[in-house]
């Protein structure tokens, strides 16, 4: 027989009937994990559609407009969606507090995709006028992640937190693998290279309509749960319903060395993950001298494997911390490093190979991508594990931080790059990408923590010790093991 409490509420006897929602097939729950990964995906459309079309906007082919921008322009381009992004994600996630978060992502995401519909009318007046439309595309793309987090924080019980959040995520890499592998064929198509960004900006349009109309903020104000489900999620998750209500500790969170390994290991993950996304349709078509169609569908295998991995790697790390085999915290150090360490080890090889080389390029490439799909059991869900009160607002702030990194590294790379053919000049953008990852994750490891932080809720709430006593107290005690009290 099992107590557990919410809030204010009065105990319920949960046991056997709490063993039958976390061992059931589908709930609400899910549904709102569907949605979110189809949203994830849609905005990467929105997000990656320029990093594919770049090149065939840059290469003179039949019945499609053509522009002679050089490398450096190219590379402005490229960053210029960061600039916006940036600047937007704390807002968001305030915003996402403040009125829901599925407000602000339907709303974000309709109007990134109208905006789509605008970048080839945008891009025949000069790159200057692509560049500002990316600009405001980062911007309402800022939005993503923070409502995300915030949605996340309300939906997934802690003992599903590795799953259900890592299958919403891999959103980004399907997305970005399924955007890079038919852009192949609409580049040949009689749409041309605008075709992407029509498509793009149609499903962004539908996702929103789609996620209005059966998204929830919480399980609270889902009308398609049970009751039973209902208590279950928000008995596991740590948030408060009054949350919204609640004052960001700013002070206590940028004193936080747990924060400050966290950001860290946002900051390698985004610098190493946004160089390969922007810069490999272009490395495999200099270096490696693969052709459009070929350069399309080899871009997307990374991404593929990415998303395979992340469905691989996170029942992993929950079967590990459910069990009790490892601490919560050393599961996302361990987890983060595979996916920061081993992709720094593939870059270092990645910068010895050559044309000649083609396939153990693309094997290297591929495990350098896919693997970061461990960093999603690491820091991505670290947020949750600090502050399950605040994680959205969090969220906004380092990958704000981090997003900042999404501009210096394109940067970086159009000045190293005198000769986009040169694999030794290659070499030295794979290096650099390399030590960010070994000096980032190195920081993680040494700071990191996985404990609900005494900030999370205001001492003067009367259900804090309620709270505490169903959530981690400590990194070892994160999830039900067996002969403990909350045991389902």
């Amino acid at each position: 027989m099992v107590y557990l409490t919410h809030s204010e509420r009065t105990p319920l006897l949960l046991g056997a009937q709490l063993r039958h929602i976390a061992t059931s097939r589908f709930g609400a729950r899910h549904w709102q994990a569907i949605q979110m990964f189809l949203g994830m995906m849609i905005n990467y459309f929105q997000r990656v559609n320029i990093s594919a079309g770049i090149v065939p906007m840059t290469t003179p082919t039949a019945d499609a407009p053509y522009y002679n921008w050089d490398l450096s322009q190219k590379s402005l381009i490229l960053s210029s969606f960061f600039w916006g992004y940036v600047v937007s994600q704390v807002p968001a996630g305030l915003l996402a507090k403040r009125f829901g978060a599925k407000y602000v992502i339907c709303l974000a995401t309709a109007v990134g995709g109208i905006m789509c519909f605008f970048h080839p009318m945008a891009a025949n007046g000069g790159y200057i006028n692509i560049c500002v439309l990316r600009v405001l595309t980062g911007l309402v793309q800022g939005c993503v992640y923070p409502c995300f987090h915030t949605l996340l924080s309300k939906w997934v019980p802690r003992t599903e937190r590795g799953f259900l959040t890592t299958g919403v995520y891999s959103g980004a890499q399907f997305g970005t693998a399924v955007i890079l592998i038919s852009s192949g064929n609409i580049f040949e198509s009689s749409m041309g290279w605008p075709g992407l960004f029509y498509i793009s900006g149609g499903l962004g349009l539908a996702w929103a309509l789609l996620f209005f109309w059966q998204g929830a903020d919480e399980p609270a104000t889902s009308s398609s749960i049970s009751k039973l489900e209902r208590d279950y999620i928000e008995s596991l998750t740590g948030s408060n319903t009054s949350s919204q209500s609640l004052a960001i500790p700013w002070k206590d969170i940028f004193t936080s060395g747990a924060f400050y390994g966290l950001l860290a290991a946002h900051c390698g993950f985004t610098w190493g993950f946004y160089t390969l996304l922007t810069e490999m349709p272009t490395y495999m078509s200099s270096v490696l001298k693969l052709d459009v169609k070929s350069n399309a569908v080899l871009s997307s295998l990374p991404y593929f494997a990415m998303g395979i991995l992340c469905f691989v790697v996170s029942p992993i790390s929950d079967l590990l911390i459910n069990r009790g085999t490892i601490s919560v915290t050393t599961a996302r150090k361990l987890f983060n490093s595979i996916g920061q360490w081993v992709p720094m080890a593939c870059l270092i090889g990645l910068g010895y190979m050559t044309a000649d080389e083609k396939t153990g390029a693309i094997v290297l490439l591929t495990l350098a991508v896919g693997i970061n799909a461990a960093c999603f059991c690491g820091y991505l869900v670290n947020h949750m594990d600090l502050s399950p009160n605040f994680a959205g607002p969090m969220m906004g702030v380092t990958n704000g931080l981090a997003g900042v990194t999404s501009i210096i590294a394109p940067l970086i790379v159009g000045v190293v790059l005198s000769n986009e053919e040169d694999p030794t000049q290659w070499r030295l953008v794979f290096f650099i990408t390399g030590a960010i990852y070994l000096l980032c994750n190195l920081l993680f490891v040494i700071f990191g923590k996985a404990t609900v932080q005494p900030w999370n809720e205001p001492p003067s709430m009367s259900s804090t010790m309620t709270l505490r006593s169903n959530i981690q107290t400590d990194s070892r005690t994160t999830a039900p093991t067996p002969g403990k009290e909350n045991q389902f």
